[in-house]
């Protein structure tokens, strides 16, 4: 199957990734968070929450992105 696809347009096959993700994305409750995840997701908003540390634009971090390549 895998070879099959490889006769695909790259463009085509980018868009069947997205697809899969997007229905993997919108089906991800039903995806139950080891305890080690939660334990980690907790940790990082935790760390979140005492840095004060907001994060920065999408937008500034795609232009910055841009610039090193």
């Amino acid at each position: 199957m895998a070879d099959d696809l490889r006769t695909l347009p790259i463009d085509e096959r980018m868009q069947l990734v997205e697809d899969i993700w997007d229905s993997i994305a919108a089906d991800q409750a039903a995806l139950p968070l080891t305890d080690e995840q939660r334990v980690e997701l907790d940790r990082r908003l935790d760390a979140y929450e005492t840095d004060n540390i907001k994060g920065r634009e999408a937008s500034d971090v795609v232009t910055a992105l841009k610039k090193r390549l």
